[in-house]
């Protein structure tokens, strides 16, 4: 399908821009194909995948054969009527999708593909587009008025603009069997009520978080992990509700990212609780550096003053002790200064110099060519007298 399409009717031409409405849809959640430069005969496959506003996508089967690529309109399927989308995704890599949410194939019925968008079908659709906006605010209010503990988060229209899908969120349980009807009495259109959580509004909404990026719920994730604040804890963060939460107001996603590698980096470490008796006095843990294997210490137990970076195998080593009953004279041991290492270092700065295989030139040879030139100049001064 080519990207703009012009409809002729009554003397009037009117013309839509695919590229722009791709861009006014805010998809989210895009797949990434990789097998795109395949021949098609190798990788056929009836199912597509279908994307629709924002995060909410779909699969599809291509009963009638149609040669689809990414980015194709198309009216599929729905109950009822039906709705359009655009073909994220084709071949062999929608079955690897099917297979990471756990759909089998072979057991589920899935709605047909019937045609590819006419200019007709895109034009109703970006009428419902754009009512969606006005009806979630008439939407609110109406909810409101009923004193219903919900919030409506967005409003999708089907593409025939029969049906609308409202998403809300609520705490509690909210029976709303008078809100859908007061809505289809209203908007004149079939009503479904699609409950959805914290981040997923999030991943719908989309928007940019702290790390300066695009959130993560609206760009790839596509199901959601419990966030705990144990988390923060093992990755030695501080408790700060405000830093630790991200725009859907619950725990950011991204501290599961790196808590395996933490856990893991920490195994073997000493118990940060017990202190360390040495003769000077009592040392209190303060802070770890975990994946330097460092540990600091001070003598104070409520505030971080002159604190001492130990070793994780010298405190080992210093717990060891004290349950012998033996008290070491110093946190750190003391390290003879070897110059060796400095030796060491400018040799290997020797090694990895550029010019270490150029051919130095000899200037002597340039020395004997004078000193031939000016001997010859005075054989022949010689025998001019």
């Amino acid at each position: 399908m080519s990207d703009q399409i012009n409809e002729h009717g009554n003397g009037v031409s009117k013309k839509y821009n695919f590229t722009s409405l791709l861009i006014d849809s805010n998809f989210k959640l895009p797949t990434f194909d990789w097998l795109h430069d395949i021949p098609e005969g190798q990788m056929h496959n009836k199912l597509v995948e279908i994307r629709f506003k924002n995060t909410r996508k779909g699969f599809y089967l291509n009963v009638n054969d149609l040669r689809l690529k990414k980015g194709d309109f198309v009216a599929v399927e729905a109950s009822p009527g039906h709705d359009i989308g655009v073909v994220s995704l084709t071949g062999e890599l929608v079955l690897e999708q099917v297979r990471k949410y756990n759909i089998q194939p072979e057991r589920t019925e899935f709605k047909k593909v019937y045609r590819k968008a006419k200019p007709v079908d895109i034009e109703k659709w970006t009428e419902a587009k754009s009512m969606e906006h006005i009806t979630m605010i008439k939407a609110r209010k109406i909810a409101s008025d009923l004193n219903l503990k919900m919030k409506i988060g967005d409003v999708e229209y089907q593409g025939d603009k029969t049906k609308a899908i409202f998403y809300y969120i609520a705490e509690e349980r909210v029976d709303f069997r008078e809100l859908i009807r007061v809505l289809a009495e209203t908007f004149r259109i079939r009503v479904e009520m699609r409950q959805i959580g914290a981040r997923q509004e999030a991943g719908r909404i989309g928007g940019i978080g702290p790390c300066g990026r695009e959130l993560c719920c609206s760009t790839w994730m596509t199901n959601f992990v419990s966030v705990s604040t144990s988390a923060a804890r093992y990755q030695d963060l501080s408790l700060n509700p405000q830093k630790l939460a991200g725009l859907c107001g619950k725990l950011k996603c991204c501290l599961n990212y790196e808590l395996d590698c933490y856990l893991d980096a920490q195994k073997d470490f000493p118990n940060p609780d017990i202190p360390l008796e040495v003769a000077n006095g009592t040392a209190y843990h303060q802070k770890t550096d975990i994946f330097k294997r460092v540990m600091w210490y001070s003598f104070d137990s409520n505030t971080a003053v002159n604190t001492v970076p130990v070793p994780v195998e010298r405190v080992k080593e210093i717990q060891k002790m004290n349950k012998e009953g033996l008290k070491p004279e110093s946190l750190v041991e003391e390290v003879v200064e070897d110059n060796t290492a400095v030796k060491d270092f400018n040799y290997d700065m020797d090694l990895e110099s550029l010019t270490r295989f150029d051919k130095k030139k000899k200037r002597f040879r340039k020395k004997k060519r004078k000193k031939k030139h000016g001997q010859n100049w005075r054989r022949e001064k010689k025998s001019d007298k």
